[in-house]
C-alpha cells in the first residue's frame, strides 16, 4: 500500500493560494472554498482514505450538505440524494484514489478520482459500472469532494482538485468529467471545466435534482 500521509508542500499552498486569490467566486461544499483563511496557515495533510474512514466520512458528508447546500436544493432534494447519489463509493477506496484532508487527525474534507466508468453516485447508486476506462480515448472521473462546513472556503476544494488531477494525469489521463451540483459547478468552471446542459437526477416519484456535467482537457 502507498505511504498513507503525505504533507502538503508549503510552497505549493503558498502558489495556491496567489493563484486562488485573484479569482472571484465562492459558494458551497467543497468545490466552492474561495480562500478566506490563509492557506499557510493550516496544518492540512492529504491521506489515501481506508474503509475504516468510511463512518467518518459519511458523518462529514451529511454535514456538508446539510449546512452548505441549502441554498441551491430543498431539503427533500438533500435527503433524497444522500440515499444514492451522493455518499461514499467504496470501490474508490479500494482503487487507492479517493483522499481525506485532515487537520489534527480529524477529517475535514474528502473528494476523489476514478479510472472505472461510474461518474457519481455512492454504494446504493443502482447504475455503477466498474468498467476500466482507456487514458487514450476515455476522461478521467473526478468524484465527491465535500467539506466539513466551518472548514469551508479554505481551499481544501483546490487542494483536493489538484490532488486528484495530477494523481489521473500520472496514469496517462489528460482529460476529466464530472457530474457537478449547483454549488459545485462554480468551483470547477474557475478551474477549466466546461459545463454541459444540466440533467435531472431522479430521486423519487415526483422529485428530481439538477446536477451539471463537465469536462475538461489538459492543454498539450
Amino acid at each position: 500500500m502507498a505511504q498513507r500521509f503525505t504533507s502538503v508542500n508549503v510552497f505549493a499552498a503558498l502558489l495556491v493560494a496567489a493563484i486562488v486569490s485573484l479569482r472571484t467566486g465562492s459558494g458551497v461544499l467543497a468545490e466552492n472554498d474561495g480562500l478566506t483563511t490563509p492557506f499557510e496557515t493550516m496544518d492540512y495533510k492529504l491521506t489515501k482514505a481506508t474503509l475504516a474512514d468510511t463512518a467518518e466520512i459519511e458523518a462529514l458528508i451529511k454535514q456538508s450538505v446539510w449546512a452548505l447546500a441549502r441554498d441551491d436544493y430543498s431539503d427533500a432534494q438533500i435527503e433524497g440524494a444522500l440515499r444514492a447519489a451522493w455518499g461514499i463509493d467504496t470501490q474508490l477506496i479500494e482503487d487507492g484514489t479517493y483522499f481525506v484532508a485532515t487537520l489534527e487527525s480529524q477529517i475535514i474534507g474528502c473528494g476523489g478520482w476514478s479510472f472505472r466508468e461510474t461518474l457519481f453516485g455512492n454504494d446504493n447508486e443502482s447504475g455503477r459500472n466498474p468498467r476500466a476506462l482507456d487514458p487514450e480515448n476515455d476522461p478521467a472521473k473526478i468524484r465527491a469532494f465535500f467539506v466539513r462546513p466551518e472548514h469551508a472556503r479554505k481551499g481544501l476544494g483546490t487542494l483536493l482538485l489538484e490532488k486528484c488531477e495530477a494523481e489521473a494525469e500520472a496514469k496517462g489521463f489528460s482529460r476529466f468529467s464530472l457530474m457537478a451540483t449547483l454549488p459545485g459547478r462554480r468551483l470547477y468552471s474557475r478551474y477549466g471545466y466546461i459545463a454541459q446542459p444540466a440533467i435531472q437526477y431522479p430521486l423519487a416519484e415526483n422529485l428530481s435534482i439538477e446536477f451539471v456535467p463537465m469536462y475538461k482537457e489538459l492543454s498539450v
